[in-house]
C-alpha cells in the first residue's frame, strides 16, 4: 500500500516520510532513497546484474552513498522512470534534478580554463555557441546509440552519416575555409550553434573534436568521419575544379564517404617507399592501379579513396596522389583492431583499377608534397583528440575519487590519491596550453606557412602528448583499480582509454618519427656559426 502524505502542487510530485519508505523492504515490495528522492525498484530487481542479493540490504533505506560508490549519475537518469516521489520537507535539488550533460557546472579541470570562467585570449562567445551546438547534437543523436554500437561493432548507418552532414558536424571538422560558406549557401547545411562561416577558425574546429571525444566511444566516434577529416582536404586543396565540384558536395552532405589511403603492409611511417603502383594505360586516359593499403580508417564503407601511389622511380619524387572511386577492382576487408569495428578500419586492395588521369591531385610525381601538406592538420586533429581524451579521463577519475570512500574516507582525502590527480592535471593542462598556442599560430598562417613553420612543433607536441597520455592512463587506472580494467560500468572510459591509447602514438606518424622530425626541422634553421 502506498502511503501518500502530501501532494505537492508546485512540482506535482508525491512526498513520503522516511518511515513510509522503510515499510517497503521486501523482495516483492522494494523502495530506496537516493538523495531524498524515492524510487520503487520492485520491478527492476530481476534486471539488476547483482540480482536481489545486491539490493535487499538497502531495501527501505537511504542508499545514496552505496549507489554513488558503484554507479554514475547517468544510471540514475536512465532509470528515472522508477522514481515515485521525494522525502517530505526536502527542498535541496538532487543530482538527478540538476543533471544536464551540456550545461552542467564542471568539476575542477574537467574543461579548459576559459569554460570554467577564467579569461583567455583565444576564445569568444562564438566558440561557446558552437561547443554547445555540437554537445546538443551529441546528446540528442549520438549518445543514445554510441555505447550499443561500440559494443556490437556496428558501422554508422548511411542515414546517420547524412545527418552528420546536414547538421554541419562534418564540414566543421575541416577547419576554416571557403567550403564552409559553400556548405551553408549552396548545400543547405546548417552550422552548429548558428556560427557564421566568416567567423570560423581553428579554435572552433578544436571545440568540435573535443565535444565528439566526450562520447567516450572511440571506435564509434572514429567511424563518424575521422577518415573524412584526413581524406577530403587533399581534394579541396589539390583537385582540378571539375573533379572538386563533382565530389565535394555529396561528401560534405554525408551522401558519400571518403578516406585517406596511404599506409601499406610494407610502408607505414616510411611513406616515401610505398609500393602501390599506378601505370598509364596504352590510351593515356587512365592510370591502372595495383597494390594494397592497410589500416585505412573508414575504408570499409568509403566511396572514395584519396590514395598515394607510385607513378615514377624510387623515393618521394615518384609518388602521386590519386582520387580513386569505389569501382571494379576495389575490394575492402574489415580489420579487427583493439578498439573495435565501428571505425570501418580496412584492408583496401586495388586490382587493375582504372582511374581517369583527371583524378590526379596536384601534379604527377609530386604527391609527397600533397601528403606532407595534409599531415599537419591530421596530426593536429590527433593531438586534440588525445588531449581531450586525457581531460575526459581526468574528469571521470576526479569524480570517482571524490565520491568513492575507502578506509572510512573519500579517496580525495588520501594524500597519495591527490598526488596522482595532481600529476594528471599538470600533464593535461600543459599539453592543452601548448596546443592552444599552436592553434593560435595556425589561425595566423596559410597552409604553406603552416607546413614550413609548424611541422616541427606539431610533431614534438604529438610525441609529447601521447607520452603524457600513457601516464594519465596509468594514474587513472591505479585510482579506479578493478573498474579500470572492466569494459562496462564506472571505469568504462578509463578501460577504453588504456586499450586504445596507442592509436595516437602510431597513427599520423609514430612517436619515434615525430621526435626525430621535430629536431630535424629545428636543425634546418640552426645558425651554422652558433657556438657554446
Amino acid at each position: 500500500t502506498v502511503s501518500v502524505l502530501y501532494w505537492n502542487t508546485d512540482t506535482m510530485a508525491k512526498t513520503f516520510t522516511v518511515e513510509d519508505v522503510a515499510a517497503h523492504n521486501k523482495e516483492t515490495d522494494m523502495w530506496i532513497i537516493i538523495e531524498n528522492e524515492v524510487f520503487d525498484i520492485t520491478k527492476f530487481v530481476k534486471f539488476h546484474p547483482g540480482g536481489v542479493a545486491a539490493l535487499i540490504p538497502y531495501a527501505g533505506k537511504d542508499a545514496t552513498e552505496p549507489f554513488y560508490g558503484l554507479h554514475k549519475i547517468e544510471v540514475l537518469k536512465k532509470y528515472e522512470r522508477f522514481k515515485i516521489g521525494k522525502i517530505a520537507g526536502s527542498t535541496k535539488k538532487s543530482s538527478l534534478e540538476r543533471y544536464d550533460p551540456i550545461g552542467a557546472i564542471p568539476v575542477p579541470y574537467s574543461e579548459p580554463s576559459f569554460l570554467q570562467g577564467l579569461p583567455s585570449p583565444y576564445y569568444n562567445d562564438s566558440h561557446i555557441k558552437l561547443r554547445d551546438g555540437v554537445a546538443e547534437f551529441r546528446e540528442r543523436v549520438l549518445k543514445p546509440i554510441a555505447e550499443q554500437h561500440e559494443n556490437a561493432g556496428k558501422l554508422p548507418s548511411p542515414e546517420l552519416y547524412k545527418q552528420l552532414g546536414k547538421e554541419g558536424i562534418l564540414v566543421c571538422r575541416l577547419g576554416p575555409g571557403p567550403w564552409l560558406k559553400d556548405a551553408v549557401e549552396k548545400y543547405g547545411i546548417t552550422l552548429p550553434g548558428g556560427v557564421k562561416p566568416e567567423s570560423y577558425d581553428y579554435f572552433h574546429e578544436m571545440m568540435v573534436h573535443d565535444q565528439m571525444i566526450r562520447l567516450n566511444s572511440p571506435s564509434f566516434g572514429a567511424g563518424l568521419g575521422d577518415g573524412f577529416v584526413i581524406g577530403l582536404p587533399p581534394v579541396l586543396h589539390f583537385a582540378q575544379p571539375a573533379l572538386r565540384d563533382r565530389i565535394v558536395p555529396a561528401v560534405l552532405k554525408g551522401e558519400k564517404r571518403i578516406s585517406l589511403a596511404i599506409s601499406e603492409p610494407q610502408a607505414g611511417s616510411d611513406v616515401a617507399n610505398l609500393v602501390t603502383t599506378a601505370k598509364k594505360s596504352p590510351c593515356g586516359k587512365f592510370f591502372i592501379v595495383n597494390g594494397t593499403k592497410k589500416w585505412i580508417t573508414n575504408g570499409h564503407f568509403s566511396d572514395y579513396f584519396t590514395t598515394a601511389v607510385r607513378t615514377g622511380g624510387k623515393g618521394m619524387f615518384g609518388v602521386t596522389m590519386l582520387l580513386i572511386e569505389r569501382s571494379e577492382g576495389v575490394k575492402t576487408t574489415p580489420i579487427s583492431t583493439s578498439y573495435g569495428h565501428c571505425a570501418g578500419t580496412a584492408l583496401v586492395e586495388f586490382h587493375n583499377v582504372k582511374v581517369p588521369v583527371e583524378n590526379v591531385l596536384g601534379r604527377v610525381n609530386q604527391g609527397f608534397r600533397c601528403i606532407m601538406y595534409n599531415f599537419n592538420h591530421e596530426r593536429w586533429m590527433i593531438i586534440v583528440q588525445v588531449v581531450a581524451s586525457m581531460r575526459a579521463v581526468q574528469d571521470q577519475t576526479f569524480k570517482w575519487a571524490y565520491q568513492r570512500k575507502a578506509f572510512g574516507k573519500r579517496l580525495t582525502e588520501q594524500p597519495v590519491i591527490r598526488q596522482k590527480l595532481a600529476k594528471m592535471v599538470s600533464l593535461t593542462e600543459s599539453m592543452w596550453s601548448w596546443l592552444e598556442l599552436i592553434t593560435f599560430q595556425m589561425n595566423k598562417m596559410d597552409f604553406k606557412d603552416m607546413m614550413e613553420k609548424l611541422a616541427g612543433p606539431l610533431a614534438l607536441l604529438k610525441y609529447q602528448c601521447t607520452r603524457a597520455a600513457l601516464q594519465v592512463s596509468d594514474e587513472a587506472s591505479q585510482i579506479l583499480g578493478g573498474r579500470a580494467i572492466t569494459k562496462s560500468g564506472m571505469g568504462r572510459a578509463i578501460e577504453q582509454f588504456g586499450r586504445t591509447i596507442k592509436y595516437g602514438a602510431i597513427l599520423g606518424g609514430s612517436e619515434e618519427i615525430m621526435a626525430d622530425l621535430g629536431i630535424r626541422q629545428a636543425l634546418r634553421s640552426y645558425p651554422k656559426h652558433a657556438k657554446l
